[in-house]
Parts: C-alpha cells; structure tokens; sequence
C-alpha cells in the first residue's frame, strides 16, 4: 500500500521545477494529479517561464511513475481557469484530497525593476494562493473527510533577505510572507473540518528560477552577493533538489501528518538557523 493510495492532489505551477517533481512523487505514492500551469511568458520575469511541451512531459512522467493525472493551460491569477480544471479533474477522479499552491514567478533582477513587477509578484504568489484556496476548500469541506493543503513559500518568507529592493523583488518578499498569514488563517479556520495548512520554506532549488543563464550572469557581475554569506546554507549544498521539497510535501498529504496543522516547515539546509 502506497502513502497516498486512492488520494487525488491539485497542484499549481505544475510544468516543470518543484511542481513536475512533487506530482510525480505524490504519483509514485498512489496519487491521482490535477495539474495546472501558465506555459506562457510573464514580461518582467528575467529567465524563461515553462511551456506546453513541459506540462507534456510532466504528464508522460507522472504516467511513467504509474500515475493518473489532468492537465490544463491555465493562470491562477485567473479563477476560471482553476475552476475548469478542478472540475475536469474531480470529474474523472470523483474526489480531492490535497493542495498544492506552489506556482510561483521571480521578478528580481532585470524587468524585475517595473512597476508592474511587484503587481505580477503579488498576483501569481498571493492573490493567486487564495484564488486556489478559495476555489478547493469548498471542495474539502464539503467532502467532509479532511485533507491537506501544502502552500509553498520560501526561506525568504521567513527572513529579511532579498537581492534588491526592485518592485518585482519586494513584491516577492511580501507575497511568500503574505501567504504564511493566509496559512495561519485558513489553519485555524478549517481545524474543525480536519483540513490541515501549512506553509514549506526552500532555500535555493535546483530548477530553472534558479539555474538559469541569467541569473548566473547576474550573481558573476554582482561578486556582493555571490560572496554574501547571508546567501549561503549552513549545510555544504549550494542548491537542494526539487525532490526535497516533493518528500516534505509527501509526508505533510500523508496521514502520517494527520494532526500537523500551522506549521511553516523550512526544507533548507539549515538557511533559517543563524
């Protein structure tokens, strides 16, 4: 019996990065995906955003890992589109049991500098976490047999770090802070119901936000930050892997963490312990 047998997540920013990882983990444990990603270009985003062909591949990956999963292009700063591939996906697996609200942009650099990059930031990261939560909690409550909602945030989210003070960076410091308060909310709301909240805080992960062309230029012209040892983990890894996080998450939809609830949980190598 795998961990998560007959249970049926939705996940955000599911293309490619920490998304693609935790719906083929969550697959590999028995879990049915909803899946939903943008596959679109943001202007004030430096690096190159995920397309169709990386939600094509998610699909074949979480079929390969022994997987069930329903895909759709889609914004979550648009409620239609969560709302039609939610309903695509409790069609064909007639349930939902985990959420996973972990699409995610970072505007830090470059465009980051517009305006309109703190509005992109706070609108993908926050308003677009409660579009999600707002949109599935009807759905677990009234299913009536508890569940798990997994908000992904950042170790940023709990310190004071950040490259700059750009509009797309301050934007992004205060939507990962932002959703720690919608998890306290929601966490103490929804106890009665047996829904548990939590928030996750990576360090740097191995996925294209990071690794990226960009941003290597970016940090080998800025020796400031990449000597900054408020940028280093304690730990000897420069990067974790996305299926780091993907474990955290397991664990957090399993019921083995059926009476966690409220937790900001750091998967970051030690970067919050200073």
């Amino acid at each position: 019996m795998h961990r998560l047998s007959g249970k049926v997540a939705f996940i955000s920013g599911v293309a490619r990065g920490q998304g693609r990882s935790h719906a083929i983990r969550l697959a590999e444990e028995g879990a049915s995906i909803i899946g939903l990603d943008i596959c679109d270009q943001i202007p004030t985003v430096f690096y190159p955003m995920a397309t169709r062909e990386d939600l094509a591949e998610t699909e074949r990956l979480v079929k390969e890992a022994g997987g069930q999963i329903v895909t759709a292009v889609g914004d979550v700063r648009d409620r239609d589109d969560i709302r039609s591939v939610l309903d695509a996906g409790i069609e064909r697996f007639g349930r939902l049991d985990t959420v996973i609200a972990n699409a995610g942009i970072m505007p830090v650099i470059g465009p980051g500098e517009q305006i309109q990059a703190w509005h992109d930031a706070v609108d993908v990261m926050l308003t677009g976490v409660w579009n999600v939560l707002d949109l599935t909690v009807p759905r677990l409550v009234e299913q009536n047999e508890g569940g798990s909602i997994v908000i992904t945030s950042s170790a940023a989210g709990l310190t004071s770090i950040g490259l700059n003070t750009f509009a797309g960076q301050a934007g992004y410091s205060a939507a990962k802070h932002g959703v720690v308060g919608l998890m306290r909310l929601y966490s103490k709301q929804l106890a009665k119901n047996l829904i548990r909240v939590n928030t996750i805080h990576p360090t740097g992960v191995n996925t294209p936000m990071v690794a990226n062309v960009e941003y290597g230029e970016f940090v080998n012209s800025h020796p400031e930050v990449a000597n900054d040892e408020s940028y280093k983990n304690p730990m000897p890894v420069e990067l974790i892997e996305s299926v780091d996080i993907s474990n955290a998450i397991v664990f957090l939809a399993s019921d083995e963490a059926r009476y966690i609830t409220g937790v900001t949980l750091p998967v970051d190598a030690g970067y919050n312990v200073r």
